[in-house]
């Protein structure tokens, strides 16, 4: 396997200075962040270390030289909007870009594009079915073409008022999964798995890696403290942003040891990157590279 972080956390950086920072810290790989250049409309998104609009190979080949440059590979490429959300002026744009980030990917000789499937968040998951499948089998398809793999990540995006009350992800959950591989049976469609996700729901985050262990193509390594005070004052129907904590590995409710031993057991053997939404590190640039340093040092031994 190999370590590596989500680069949304060092938006303010260039690409010179993750890879740089990256090789600093003893990271071999990263997983960096094509948003379109703009305003980002939520905490952690609009963030581009890669441009994707009219990405040629000659850009790809400059960026793997850079990569090759400080001994980097790049796990993947990201961007998660919602591309089924209600408003076509919203979802229509991510769709199409989304579509580029798979083209560069392919252009890089990168296997994984990481992201989120989307939802309306106002509908029930059957009620979302069949725009799912409409939007995503073409979307599979262009990837397939391209030979390059989607790896959807578990987040609910369930946190605050204006995701009430069904979030805005839909595959979320094993039984969602389970559906969705069947309905859209691809090599190249499966997940970016985060346990701290599951975590969230109650569920166990070991127990599925078994079942779906050919549909692991990419790992989020996120922690995640349940405040049980605050949960027994307000509930679990509460906004979670009320009851709960994103923390970095280690720091958090997940059995890192189990989890890491249970991944290799099923035989993943890829990249395990440390997303950082921690705000109890210091912010800047030496607040992120602290809490990437304190997940590394948790992680390192696990998984060699």
């Amino acid at each position: 396997m190999q370590l590596g972080f989500v680069s949304a956390i060092l938006a303010e950086q260039s690409l010179d200075d993750v890879l740089a920072l990256a090789s600093r810290e003893g990271f071999s790989t990263v997983e960096l962040m094509c948003w379109p250049i703009g305003r980002a409309d939520r905490k952690y998104a609009g963030v581009t270390h890669v441009n994707v609009s009219d990405f040629t190979q000659s850009k790809a080949d400059a960026l793997l030289g850079m990569c090759a440059l400080y001994g980097v590979s790049i796990s993947g490429l990201g961007y998660y909007p919602n591309m089924l959300d209600p408003h076509q002026d919203v979802s229509g744009p991510a769709v199409a870009h989304f579509k580029k980030v798979i083209a560069a990917a392919c252009l890089l000789g990168v296997q994984n594009v990481n992201g989120f499937v989307g939802r309306d968040w106002t509908q029930t998951v059957d009620d979302n079915w069949p725009r799912f499948l409409e939007t995503w089998k073409p979307v599979v398809r262009w990837a397939e073409d391209h030979g390059v793999r989607i790896g959807i990540e578990n987040c609910p995006m369930l946190f605050t008022r204006d995701e009430w009350p069904g979030g805005k992800n839909l595959l979320t959950t094993p039984a969602i999964w389970r559906r969705a591989f069947n309905d859209i049976p691809s090599t190249s469609f499966g997940l970016n798995y985060d346990p701290s996700h599951l975590v969230l729901q109650d569920i166990d985050p070991i127990s599925p890696l078994a079942e779906f262990k050919d549909k692991l193509f990419h790992l989020h390594a996120k922690d995640i403290q349940i405040d049980r005070a605050a949960l027994s004052e307000v509930g679990r129907f509460d906004f979670p942003l009320r009851w709960h904590h994103p923390r970095i590995p280690g720091h958090g409710e997940i059995d890192w040891g189990r989890f890491m031993a249970e991944v290799k057991r099923v035989g993943y053997d890829a990249a395990v990157c440390i997303e950082v939404e921690d705000d109890t590190f210091a912010r800047g640039l030496d607040g992120h590279t602290q809490a990437l340093r304190a997940a590394r040092d948790v992680l390192l031994p696990l998984i060699h």
